[in-house]
């Protein structure tokens, strides 16, 4: 049942967003195409337009989180006082750390993608202007990017949950589990970037579906490394840029 919803979540686009399947590129031509557009991208997230956006970017993530500790601590320590458990503040910091922990694995991906998507079209702006000065761009506009930040954090938080049972499952095999979790937010992932891109240049072809998937497989290997994960938003928009906009120039 998981692998058919997850084909017709690759097979079909949300509202206002481009086609998932749009015809392709050849795998060789598709890793190749990646290969470059990673290599653009590493530079891209240290200019100076864009170091002020990960800032941005990454407190408000900080913040949003620091708030979800808050409010499980809250809970925990109402919940001790209302059936009497003991252990006092100490109980309360274990349980605290353990859930947010656990909110973490779950949550950081989808919630730093969405708050990213807030700021998609300043981000990918920032990118365009440093490297493809040339390019004409239409502004997505705000009201568009919080829809899409809104979808874009529904979708990873409702399909990674549907994904649940066949995570812990999977646990047994030793493999299973980290696999399905990239299989399924690479889709994800490769239709967040597409959407921060692609229309802003409703002109261009979109990224071929090998080359999308192969995207977003790059970006979710890059949020289960520690530290590297706090990069990975705008090294992963900034990809989506060179990938759209470098086959233009090539």
């Amino acid at each position: 049942m998981l692998v058919i919803k997850l084909r017709r979540l690759y097979r079909a686009g949300g509202a206002g967003a481009t086609a998932l399947i749009d015809g392709g590129a050849g795998a060789a031509d598709s890793g190749s195409m990646i290969l470059t557009a990673a290599l653009r991208a590493f530079p891209s997230i240290f200019q100076r337009a864009t170091l002020r956006l990960l800032a941005k970017t990454l407190a408000l993530t900080l913040l949003l989180f620091a708030l979800l500790g808050a409010a499980l601590w809250s809970g925990f320590h109402a919940a001790r006082l209302a059936l009497g458990w003991g252990g006092g503040g100490l109980a309360e910091a274990s349980a605290t750390a353990i859930a947010l922990v656990a909110a973490g694995w779950l949550l950081f991906r989808a919630t730093a993608m969405a708050v990213m998507g807030l700021f998609a079209d300043d981000i990918v702006a920032a990118v365009e202007r440093a490297d493809y000065p040339h390019v004409a761009a239409r502004p997505v506009g705000w009201g568009r990017s919080v829809r899409l930040a809104l979808a874009s954090l529904g979708r990873a938080i409702g399909w990674n949950l549907l994904a649940l049972p066949a995570y812990i499952a999977l646990l047994v095999t030793g493999v299973g589990t980290i696999g399905l979790f990239l299989a399924l937010n690479a889709i994800l992932l490769g239709r967040d970037m597409a959407d921060m891109v692609e229309p802003r240049h409703p002109a261009l072809p979109p990224i071929p579906r090998g080359s999308r998937w192969l995207m977003g497989l790059v970006s979710a290997l890059l949020f289960l490394v520690p530290l590297v994960n706090l990069l990975a938003p705008i090294f992963s928009a900034a990809m989506a840029v060179h990938m759209l906009l470098g086959r233009k120039t090539r």
